[in-house]
Parts: C-alpha cells; structure tokens; sequence
C-alpha cells in the first residue's frame, strides 16, 4: 500500500561518545564526524530522512546523546530517528521531548514485545520504528540482538510479521552479512519482507555503489534505503544519486 510514494534516502549516523563513528560488519569503528554538522550537511544535501543511533547507550552516554538530538533538531528540518538503548517510555518521551520525530527500538523491543504496543498506542505507529539485525546462518535469517552479539531463536520474517502486527509504522532491517561490505543489500531478504508486509521496509547493510541503492528498490522492493560509510566518507553525493534514481525510473524528491 506504500509502495506508490517515492523512495526515501537516508543517511545513518553511528554515534559514540558524541561523535560519528562507522565500522564494518558492527566492529573496527572509525571516526566520521560531528553528528550535528554532518546531519545538517546530509539536511542540505537533499536527504529524505536521517536516523541518528547511540551505539554505547550507558547513562553518561543518553546523556550526551539526548544534548546532541536537541542540537540537531535545531539545525535541520527533515524528519530524523533515535535509538539505541531505548527501553521504555520514558526513554522514548525523553528523545521526542528533545525533538526527535521517531523513535527506533531494536534488542529491547524483541526481550519485550510489548514496548511496541505501547509507545505505538501512546504516541502513535509513525513514531515507531522497528529496526531488526539479522544474519543469514545455515539454518536461515536469524534476529540478533546486544549490537549483533547475541542471537535469538526468531525468524527474521516471524519477528517482521509480528513487529508489523503490534503497531511499528516501519521495520529497518540491517543484514549483519552485508554491513559495511558494500557489496549491495540483502535483496531477496528484503522483497520477502516487502511483500509480506503492510508497512514500509528500510534497506540497510551493503551500500557501496549507486547501483546498489537502485537494487534495494526494484529487486528488493524497499521503500527507503539507509546507509552510512559511502555517505560519510564522500564516496556517494545525495544530489548525484537522486539524479541517478530518476534517470532509472525510481520515483525520489529532488530539490531544486
């Protein structure tokens, strides 16, 4: 039911100890910048969206964290998530109080489901954002948790379907395989979990040429597409790959 819109990209900034950090499949981090101006340079550049994720979420860290989500809310004017150590409502009134417009939920949402249902029925699905971290093992696409750290005996496509069904306005689904490898996204992940879902699919994990992007929307049918290093390390220009998208046929928001 979504899939008429045009397809959104979205910068992703890791961020740690207050600055932008990026690595390859979730270790080996290294430093990209500061996340306000960096978020406000991908602002200006014509992104669609950003999402801003606290990899070290101790409370010294949300601390500073919750500083930063207001000092880019006052400096961009595109729609932007936070998460990263979210674990109650609470967490999720602190964010939106300091201007974020969604919220993403991860490892806690899947040690209670429950959370979902409550910040979607309190602040409504749009604000909710799903993100799942999964791996394709030899007995198929596992969910894991704790930055990767952990699996879980759940399906990737079990969890999807029930995430949907609690209310998430969104899943993000990061393939661990293809993280930082820039070898594309997980495609056929991804149209699974298009076409069984009534709400929108975020690509994530892979991105490392234009081509991929376009990839993640026709063969994978997302709706939006995330990625990071190509972003921050100036491998990729929003503008020039918006141009590109539209030259393809992909439907995107250019600004003139």
């Amino acid at each position: 039911m979504y899939r008429g819109l045009a397809k959104r990209i979205i910068p992703c900034l890791d961020v740690k100890d207050g600055e932008t950090v990026k690595g390859t499949n979730f270790v080996q981090l290294r430093s990209a910048g500061d996340p306000v101006e960096l978020g406000k340079a991908y602002s200006d550049a014509g992104a669609d969206e950003l999402v801003f994720l606290d990899i070290t979420a101790t409370f010294e860290g949300r601390k500073t964290f919750t500083d930063m989500v207001s000092r880019v809310a006052r400096e961009i004017n595109i729609p932007f998530t936070v998460g990263g150590g979210i674990n109650s409502i609470a967490d999720v009134e602190r964010l939106l109080h300091a201007g974020a417009d969604k919220v993403s939920v991860n490892s806690a949402a899947i040690i209670n489901p429950g959370l979902i249902s409550e910040i979607t029925s309190k602040f409504g699905s749009q604000v909710c954002v799903c993100a799942i971290d999964a791996r394709h093992d030899s007995d198929g696409w596992h969910c894991y948790i704790k930055g990767g750290r952990e699996r879980v005996e759940l399906s990737l496509f079990d969890w999807a379907k029930e995430v949907a069904d609690r209310g998430a306005g969104e899943i993000l689904f990061t393939s661990m395989d293809h993280d930082g490898v820039k070898h594309g996204y997980a495609n056929e992940a991804l149209a699974r979990l298009s076409d069984m879902l009534h709400i929108p699919v975020i690509a994530s994990g892979g991105a490392g040429s234009m081509a991929d992007f376009k990839d993640a929307f026709t063969i994978g049918k997302a709706d939006a597409a995330l990625a990071a290093s190509v972003f921050h390390f100036g491998q990729i220009a929003i503008p020039e790959l918006k141009r590109y998208l539209a030259d393809e046929g992909i439907k995107v928001r250019i600004q003139h």
